[in-house]
């Protein structure tokens, strides 16, 4: 049993195997950052926005799968962090250093109020479904808030909230450049980014989770009050794997709003907070590379059924959700990769038999 003096420790039995992990990730790196050679902007920039959803994923598997942690505050942090780059770049500026700025405050923000919020549920004695409920309930009060904002005496310095139409005009990232001229991160240099930090964030919480760390973190899933005895701060964990999943959501909503250069008050609405949950259930809980594909999987196909109309796409979201609960506990992609199993062993001992 890991302690907790050294949480994040490097045991050497998950070495070797997170060196393999590295190779295969710059593998698909190679591939993903390839993409722009072959398909038009255009597509570059839709590759982009199914990427930047998955960092929320993420956040959500590593709190639900691996620490059993159910929340809808995904997209509270999502909308936060968006709010929050839009604020601070619109006020600042459109220079280098204040982008970036923007985009690191506004993680920290939503952070802190991961913090905030993590820190009364937990250290709160809030367990179970009822961490889903006030999760949900802080989801829709931020909508509803700042659904209202549309006056104008809704402003912070520069930067008007605007109702429900939401806030435009936040500028893009951008680095300097070798001739001294500014580059913004627009089209292919945003797909790139968002690439990077993708493998980046993969990889880290990877490492996380077959740490120590993450070990504690399982163990306090199966059994809290076993945890507990053997002299481990659960509450701890649990806050400090929140505000982790908190950050990756805000990092996706702060990269929402440089993509669109704008944040509506319905990236907070109940539909966008049980959406993450959709992606993880069906991906696995454990399974953060399955996240991945399953976010980015559910999001072009939600787009692509908007086109005739945005009810097909909550209808099929409800129907996958559903069948996860009732027939696939352990996830979508596990159920349909244990039946593919079972049918081909079957086939080959038929085929024995003959």
């Amino acid at each position: 049993m890991p302690t907790q003096d050294s949480p994040l420790a490097s045991p050497d039995h998950i070495k070797e195997p997170f060196r393999k992990e590295i190779i295969r990730v710059a593998v698909i790196l190679l591939i993903a950052l390839g993409l722009p050679l072959l398909f038009d902007g255009s597509t570059i920039d839709d590759f982009s926005y199914y990427l930047l959803w998955t960092f929320c994923g993420i956040g959500l598997a590593a709190m639900w799968g691996h620490a059993g942690i159910l929340s809808f505050g995904q997209s509270a942090f999502f909308g936060l962090a968006g709010y929050a780059y839009g604020v601070l770049t619109i006020n600042f500026g459109d220079s280098v250093m204040v982008t970036w700025a923007g985009l690191l405050g506004s993680m920290l923000i939503a952070g802190a109020f991961a913090a905030f919020l993590g820190y009364m549920i937990f250290y709160g004695g809030v367990t179970g479904i009822f961490i889903g409920i006030i999760t949900l309930s802080i989801t829709l009060v931020f909508e509803t808030f700042m659904a209202q904002t549309a006056g104008p005496q809704w402003v912070i310095g520069d930067a008007r909230l605007n109702g429900y139409n939401g806030m435009s005009g936040m500028p893009p990232l951008a680095i300097p450049w070798l001739d001294g001229t500014v580059l913004a991160l627009e089209g292919t240099g945003f797909y790139c980014l968002l690439v990077i930090l993708l493998a980046l964030v993969y990889l880290a919480t990877q490492y996380m989770l077959k740490s120590p760390f993450g070990l504690t973190l399982t163990s306090i899933k199966e059994n809290p009050r076993r945890a507990e005895m053997l002299g481990i701060d659960i509450r701890k964990y649990q806050l400090l794997i929140f505000v982790f999943g908190g950050v990756l959501a805000g990092l996706s909503g702060s990269l929402y709003t440089i993509w669109g250069s704008y944040i509506t008050p319905s990236s907070m609405g109940l539909t966008a907070a049980a959406m993450p949950v959709i992606w993880v259930a069906t991906a696995g809980r454990k399974n953060i590379g399955g996240v991945v594909i399953a976010t980015v999987g559910f999001v072009w196909l939600s787009q692509w059924l908007a086109i005739y109309g945005s009810e097909y796409a909550l209808i099929l979201m409800g129907a996958v959700l559903l069948f996860v609960v009732l027939a696939a506990p352990e996830g979508l992609f596990p159920w349909v990769i244990a039946f593919a199993g079972r049918h081909l062993g079957k086939k080959h001992r038929n085929a024995e038999g003959q």
